[in-house]
């Protein structure tokens, strides 16, 4: 399964699979090349990633030091129906849920498809947060795998902790869904939100708890909490393995 494009000037394009990488075609990328895929594709935001409207697919840009873009990522967006059945009863049960798992395991995957399962077939109040578009997609109208929950897109990520507090401030949720957590301020802001009583889910980059438990900015997340089940989700999908760790969380 196809994980991403990548395009770099000067050198052979390659697509990136599970396996390894292959060669696309043997002619280098030129500027032409990167000037034409650029326009296809939305305007890149502060963070250096766009995105195709009304799709899951993200667009990363490398620039160079006069800010010309000499380089593209192009990671493959897919909504999975059903790519999270193994979590129903902990999401249906109302609890607080961080997905831990190094890039590209599939956690946007799987918090896009909770979402949907959420709104649509619990009929809850959803809000996705969503800073790059990763989960709703570009554009001003969301993906259709998020089903009916809402979405508030983010300027930029500077500012993603004040959408979030303006998300349960001004729009009444019962969930909140939120990509990754990075900063202590969004810490901060998911804690509050979930001791109110709104059902947060939300993923951060790591491998285990004790990841997040040695970093200084998202500690917060899981201190001063209990733990009351940690679970390792493995999806086979082909030959692709992905696991990351899921934690229901409830504060004393």
């Amino acid at each position: 399964m196809l994980i991403e494009v990548v395009m770099d000037l000067g050198r052979k394009p390659l697509a990136r699979f599970p396996s390894g990488d292959f060669v696309i075609s043997e002619y280098p990328i030129t500027v032409e090349d990167i000037q034409y895929a650029t326009a296809q594709v939305g305007d890149f935001a502060i963070d250096n990633r766009a995105g195709i409207s009304r799709t899951l697919h993200r667009i990363s840009a490398i620039r160079n030091r006069k800010g010309t873009i000499i380089g593209l990522t192009c990671r493959v967006g897919r909504a999975i129906s059903g790519s999270a059945k193994l979590l129903q009863d902990l999401v249906q049960d109302g609890s607080s849920l961080l997905l831990i798992g190094p890039p590209g395991v599939g956690k946007t995957t799987i918090i896009r498809e909770i979402a949907r399962m959420l709104a649509n077939d619990y009929n809850k109040r959803v809000m996705i947060v969503d800073t790059s578009n990763e989960i709703g997609g570009d554009g001003d109208i969301p993906h259709a795998g998020i089903g009916t929950a809402r979405r508030m897109q983010v300027p930029n990520s500077d500012m993603q902790h004040k959408v979030l507090i303006e998300a349960v401030e001004n729009h009444m949720p019962q969930v909140i869904v939120i990509d990754e957590i990075g900063t202590k301020l969004e810490a901060m802001a998911a804690s509050t939100i979930a001791q109110r009583g709104i059902q947060l889910v939300a993923t951060a980059h790591g491998i285990t708890i004790e990841n997040l438990i040695s970093n200084p900015s998202l500690e917060m997340l899981v201190g001063g909490i209990q733990v009351t089940y940690t679970y390792l989700y493995i999806l086979i999908k082909k030959d692709v393995e992905l696991f990351f760790s899921v934690c229901r969380i409830t504060y004393e």
